[in-house]
Protein backbone atom coordinates (compact mmCIF):
# COMPACT_ATOMS: atom_id res chain seq x y z
CA UNK A 1 0.00 0.00 0.00
CA UNK A 2 1.52 3.07 -0.82
CA UNK A 3 2.45 6.02 1.93
CA UNK A 4 0.00 8.58 0.35
CA UNK A 5 -2.61 6.07 1.05
CA UNK A 6 -4.60 7.84 4.04
CA UNK A 7 -4.44 11.58 2.24
CA UNK A 8 -5.12 10.15 -0.93
CA UNK A 9 -8.48 12.42 -1.16
CA UNK A 10 -6.22 15.16 -0.26
CA UNK A 11 -4.13 14.84 -3.27
CA UNK A 12 -6.37 14.23 -6.11
CA UNK A 13 -8.68 17.03 -4.46
CA UNK A 14 -5.68 19.43 -5.53
CA UNK A 15 -4.95 17.93 -8.59
CA UNK A 16 -7.93 18.46 -9.93
CA UNK A 17 -7.95 22.10 -9.37
CA UNK A 18 -4.51 21.82 -10.93
CA UNK A 19 -6.22 19.97 -13.48
CA UNK A 20 -8.82 23.25 -13.69
CA UNK A 21 -6.05 25.60 -13.54
CA UNK A 22 -4.77 23.75 -16.78
CA UNK A 23 -7.73 24.04 -18.76
CA UNK A 24 -7.92 27.77 -17.93
CA UNK A 25 -4.42 28.31 -19.61
CA UNK A 26 -5.83 26.45 -22.47
CA UNK A 27 -8.76 28.81 -22.58
CA UNK A 28 -6.16 32.06 -22.08
CA UNK A 29 -4.20 30.86 -24.78
CA UNK A 30 -6.86 30.27 -26.87
CA UNK A 31 -8.01 33.87 -26.07
CA UNK A 32 -5.14 35.82 -27.29
CA UNK A 33 -4.46 36.84 -23.36
CA UNK A 34 -1.56 39.50 -22.14
CA UNK A 35 1.59 37.05 -22.54
CA UNK A 36 2.33 37.97 -18.95
CA UNK A 37 -0.91 36.49 -17.40
CA UNK A 38 -0.55 33.36 -19.16
CA UNK A 39 3.30 32.91 -17.67
CA UNK A 40 1.87 33.79 -14.26
CA UNK A 41 -0.66 31.33 -14.41
CA UNK A 42 1.80 28.51 -15.53
CA UNK A 43 3.97 29.25 -12.52
CA UNK A 44 1.18 29.43 -10.41
CA UNK A 45 0.46 25.79 -11.44
CA UNK A 46 3.86 24.90 -11.56
CA UNK A 47 4.51 26.09 -8.12
CA UNK A 48 0.62 23.91 -6.92
CA UNK A 49 2.15 20.41 -8.86
CA UNK A 50 5.38 21.04 -7.17
CA UNK A 51 3.41 20.90 -3.44
CA UNK A 52 2.21 17.91 -4.73
CA UNK A 53 5.00 16.45 -5.41
CA UNK A 54 7.20 17.67 -2.14
CA UNK A 55 4.00 16.13 0.23
CA UNK A 56 4.26 12.46 -1.94
CA UNK A 57 8.23 12.29 -1.54
CA UNK A 58 7.53 13.27 2.39
CA UNK A 59 5.09 10.39 2.83
CA UNK A 60 7.49 7.95 0.27
CA UNK A 61 10.19 8.49 3.10
CA UNK A 62 8.06 8.43 5.96
CA UNK A 63 6.35 5.48 4.74
CA UNK A 64 8.02 3.07 2.32
CA UNK A 65 11.75 4.07 2.73
CA UNK A 66 11.29 3.93 6.06
CA UNK A 67 9.75 0.61 6.58
CA UNK A 68 12.71 -0.54 4.08
CA UNK A 69 14.98 0.44 6.42
CA UNK A 70 13.81 -0.93 9.43
CA UNK A 71 13.38 -4.63 7.22
CA UNK A 72 16.71 -4.37 6.47
CA UNK A 73 18.98 -5.47 3.38
CA UNK A 74 18.51 -5.16 -0.21
CA UNK A 75 15.30 -3.77 -0.32
CA UNK A 76 16.50 -0.56 2.19
CA UNK A 77 19.42 0.04 -0.54
CA UNK A 78 16.89 0.00 -3.47
CA UNK A 79 14.33 2.21 -2.16
CA UNK A 80 16.98 4.63 -0.63
CA UNK A 81 18.20 4.78 -4.04
CA UNK A 82 14.77 5.44 -5.87
CA UNK A 83 13.75 8.28 -3.25
CA UNK A 84 17.57 10.30 -3.96
CA UNK A 85 16.92 10.01 -7.90
CA UNK A 86 13.20 10.86 -7.54
CA UNK A 87 14.58 13.73 -5.32
CA UNK A 88 17.44 14.25 -7.94
CA UNK A 89 14.57 14.43 -11.10
CA UNK A 90 12.60 16.89 -8.79
CA UNK A 91 15.18 19.87 -8.09
CA UNK A 92 16.16 19.48 -11.88
CA UNK A 93 13.03 19.92 -12.98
Amino acid sequence: MPGYSSTKDGHLKRLRRIEGQVRGLQRMVENDEYCIDVLTQISAATKALQAVSIALMDEHLKHCVAQALADGGQGAEEKVREASEAIARLVRS
